[in-house]
């Protein structure tokens, strides 16, 4: 696959990758040891049972390694409070648990990552009651990871040139609130949270999500933005938003029709009938729904087909909806829609087969990387068909190397509609939907948005294809969002790269939408670079001679 257009190697673990896996472990059971100890010489009520420690072990266990080594332990109680609260979500009287407190931050100053959180409340350090800097409230359980701060340190150019999202001079305490909620870990939790607290009217600074090995969530938010310095109130407000979204969740597709309901016109040249699909493998496996190779007539489809056990009012929306303009759209550049079946069980979307799987497994699974002909080659396929789909009043809203397929002619086709949108007549969209890593600001932050976010997405592919790495790879996807949305993070264009790439990168992840350019623009001067790279690599030739 890709000879001629790519090579790739397969690199396992290096030594030095599992002696760092090693080290990090080592480390969760020295933060789980100074942890205790401090409990107990706080004379702690709780640390003092005999079965303690067994249970903030296996708090520990359950969380991801990154708790043990983000969370601060100068604040050894707050890990009493998480586990405390994970306890209360196994209850449904008492779910979903929140604890709300305020904080102080530090804010980064003119783009210095000396001046983050981990600078005035370092796991070294006392952080206890009033700092030196007449902090009046706790540092927040979490602050800014090493991580965090090494991507801040390479994204300082932005903040000089004035293309972050906060002001460069930011420098003072504020009083924060911490937000922490555990609750049943749920498809889109995260997404259905992070809009909750945006539509209180919440900013949130900094964001840590963990899931538990047994099914439950862990979610701390710092926020400001909450009118007064009523804990009560802000907690009560959430339990009852929190209420409110979880009582959607529950509602089910209504099948008494036996049908889902889709505008159509001649349903029968689409609908398929289940029992005529042929399944052969599993490709992959989502929140809501697997991906499995299969055939339908003799010829090697993909079908992707809906758990049933997630079938909610949203989830049917999704499905209406992709199925609604995979019907109408027909590019070489976007995938092939065969058909439905749209008479649950099952509901699936059967489209063509593409059998050199997405460039996200491309270049972060099979570790294959492109030469930068093959680069502009992929580029190009990708423009062309988002700027069919815009001219068709699409916006695709998650875009992403994992939703851009290869066929066995190395063609690059845009896949996955499930969140995609007809844009409605006023332009402007507010729904959070997509894939953090890659995902615009203004989606992110719930502001109005338009087709530009697909243009700031695909900004973040073209990185990746020219980088051959996971974009903000230090960071887990709520850090980067939070970082993005906050500090104005950005990728580092590599280095080598032809200028213009780096304008067009740069251009599009502009933090205004009106800056980025329209993938028409796009595709002309991705055109034009492949022009001019080739007559350079002549002239080069000729010089040589």
């Amino acid at each position: 696959m890709m000879e001629d257009a790519a090579s790739f190697s397969s690199r396992g673990l290096s030594e030095s990758s599992q002696s760092r896996i090693a080290r990090k472990r080592r480390e969760k059971v020295e933060v789980f040891q100074e942890v205790l100890r401090r409990l107990r010489e706080s004379n702690d009520e709780e640390a003092n049972q005999p079965d303690f420690e067994d249970e903030l072990w296996a708090h520990f266990t359950k969380l991801p390694l990154r708790y043990a080594l983000d969370v601060n332990i100068e604040r050894a109680q707050d890990v009493v409070m998480h586990k405390n609260l994970l306890q209360m979500a196994h209850y449904q009287n008492t779910r979903p648990a929140v604890e709300v407190r305020l904080v102080q931050i530090h804010r980064i100053s003119d783009g210095n990552p000396g001046d983050s959180v981990h600078s005035n409340f370092s796991k070294k350090g006392g952080a206890q009651g009033t700092d030196h800097h007449g902090s009046m409230h706790p540092p927040p359980a979490f602050g800014l990871t090493p991580s965090t701060e090494l991507a801040l340190e390479a994204n300082k150019l932005y903040v000089q040139d004035g293309n972050s999202a906060v002001s460069g001079n930011s420098l003072l305490f504020r009083s924060s609130y911490e937000i922490t909620i555990s609750t049943l870990d749920k498809p889109k939790l995260l997404t259905r949270l992070t809009s909750l607290i945006s539509e209180i009217g919440l900013n949130i600074q900094e964001a840590h999500a963990f899931s538990t090995k047994d099914g439950y969530s862990l979610d701390v938010f710092v926020v400001d933005g909450w009118g007064n310095e009523e804990t009560d109130q802000l907690r009560s407000a959430l339990l009852k938003e929190i209420s409110n979204m979880e009582e959607l969740v529950k509602a089910g597709i209504n099948f008494t029709t036996n049908q889902v309901d889709i505008t159509s016109n001649g349903s029968e040249a689409w609908e398929i009938d289940a029992a005529l699909l042929k399944y052969e493998y599993k490709i992959a496996t989502g929140s809501t729904g697997d991906l499995y190779k299969g055939s339908f007539q003799s010829q090697e489809v993909a079908i992707k087909v809906l758990k049933a056990e997630c079938l909610n009012e949203v989830v049917q929306k999704d499905f209406v909806q992709e199925v609604y303009i995979l019907r109408k759209v027909r590019h070489k550049n976007v995938v092939q829609f065969i058909g439905a079946c749209t008479k649950p069980p099952p509901l699936c979307i059967i489209t063509e087969f593409m059998s050199g799987g997405s460039l996200y497994d491309f270049l972060h699974k099979t570790k294959g990387f492109f030469k930068l002909p093959s680069v502009l080659k992929v580029a190009i396929d990708v423009s062309k068909g988002m700027s069919y789909l815009h001219q068709n009043n699409i916006i695709h809203r998650d875009l992403k190397t994992a939703n851009l397929l290869m066929d066995e002619n190395q063609l690059v086709k845009v896949a996955d509609f499930g969140v995609a949108r007809v844009q409605v007549q006023s332009g402007v969209m507010t729904a959070e939907t997509g894939t953090y890593r890659w995902m615009a600001p203004e989606v992110i932050g719930h502001r109005p948005y338009d087709r530009k976010a697909d243009v700031f997405s695909f900004g973040i592919v073209l990185w990746e294809l020219l980088t051959g790495k996971l974009p903000y790879e230090y960071l887990t996807p709520l850090q980067a969002a939070v970082a993005v949305v906050q500090k104005g993070l950005r990728p580092t264009p590599p280095t080598h790269t032809h200028p213009i790439l780096v304008e067009l990168l740069e251009r599009c992840w502009q933090q205004d939408p009106c800056l980025r350019p329209e993938f028409s623009e796009i595709l002309e001067i991705l055109k034009y670079t492949t022009k001019k790279i080739v007559e350079e690599e002549k002239s080069s030739k000729r010089r040589s001679l």
